[in-house]
């Protein structure tokens, strides 16, 4: 079976042993957690969201995937529980003033330190690159690292100066044990503001089953306004009768001014009124009618024509 030329073989060659587990490099991913985003993969740009479980997404990719409602969507297991921007918060992260950013080494002839990072905490100066541990408040989206938090125990925000709660503190890419207790403490959250939305809405029913009360709100609410309207039919009413008065006296000065008329007969001033009315819109209308151009006055006469005729719209 072969050993031709005097080779000896060895028992790793001969015999295969159970194959070793590959390890995943650290400082890959590290780099994959806290430079990427955790839905599109690309380089976390701002401005950066995180969720209650501590992961870093852009907000550009997380809106085109809340958006996305085609079936050929892809679900990602980080995003399961995110229903829309209320479940993350923006991140209020202060710069590092040493990054150069990603063009710092196009050529690629340049050692290029995988630990530096794009943020820092701005109480101890720590970068946000995976070495340390970091958290933010989720009551105003501020990120400080964890060394910060305990050194200088306080209520309050170190940048804003907001208060904030012991459970508004969130770990970011914790580990496996911390992202089982934020899990719980979101599941929590969620189950304590259900009752809250219930009692809302059970206020809002009940003012819907009183008639008294909505009716009392209804009057109150078109009170002024029925005052208006009957200001409005006072007023109406007032010139109503007025023109009708007028109207009266001048028919008894038509039924004076002509005594030859029998009493069986009744005068028609109506009608002599509204004939003058249509004579006066009738010379309204000529003078209407010649501000157009087919009008007779508007016509050119035939001194006026020229000899030659051109191919236009103001010819006539």
């Amino acid at each position: 079976m072969g050993c031709d030329g005097g080779t000896i073989p060895k028992r790793h060659e001969l015999v295969k042993g159970p194959k070793k587990v590959e390890q995943v490099d650290k400082n890959a991913s590290l780099v994959a957690r806290w430079n990427y985003c955790a839905i599109s993969q690309t380089p976390l740009r701002k401005p950066i969201v995180a969720c209650e479980l501590g992961r870093l997404y852009n907000k550009d990719a997380l809106i085109e995937y809340l958006l996305d409602k085609s079936e050929d969507k892809c679900i990602i297991e980080t995003a399961t529980h995110i229903k829309s921007l209320k479940d993350v918060k923006e991140l209020n992260l202060t710069d590092n003033p040493v990054w150069k950013g990603d063009n710092a080494n196009t050529k690629g002839d340049k050692f290029e330190d995988l630990h530096r990072a794009a943020f820092i905490c701005p109480v101890v100066g720590l970068e946000m690159n995976g070495r340390q541990k970091f958290c933010y408040l989720r009551a105003c989206g501020c990120v400080f690292s964890d060394r910060a938090m305990k050194e200088i125990k306080t209520e309050v925000c170190h940048k804003c100066g907001e208060p904030f709660k012991e459970n508004d503190v969130i770990v970011l890419n914790g580990s496996k044990e911390e992202m089982a207790n934020l899990q719980r403490r979101m599941e929590e959250r969620k189950l304590a503001a259900k009752p809250v939305k219930k009692s809302r809405k059970s206020k809002a029913t009940e003012t819907v089953s009183k008639p008294g009360l909505v009716k009392g709100a209804v009057k109150e609410i078109s009170g002024p306004s029925n005052q208006k309207q009957e200001e409005k039919k006072s007023t109406v009413d007032k010139l109503a009768s007025a023109s009708s008065s007028t109207s009266t006296a001048e028919n008894g000065q038509l039924s004076s001014s002509s005594p030859s008329t029998s009493s069986g007969k009744a005068c028609k001033p109506a009608t002599n009124l509204v004939k003058r009315s249509v004579a006066e819109m009738g010379e309204k209308s000529e003078v209407y009618k010649s501000i157009f151009t087919s009008h007779s006055s508007a016509k050119r006469s035939r001194e006026e024509e020229p000899n030659w005729i051109t191919h236009t719209a103001y010819y006539f």
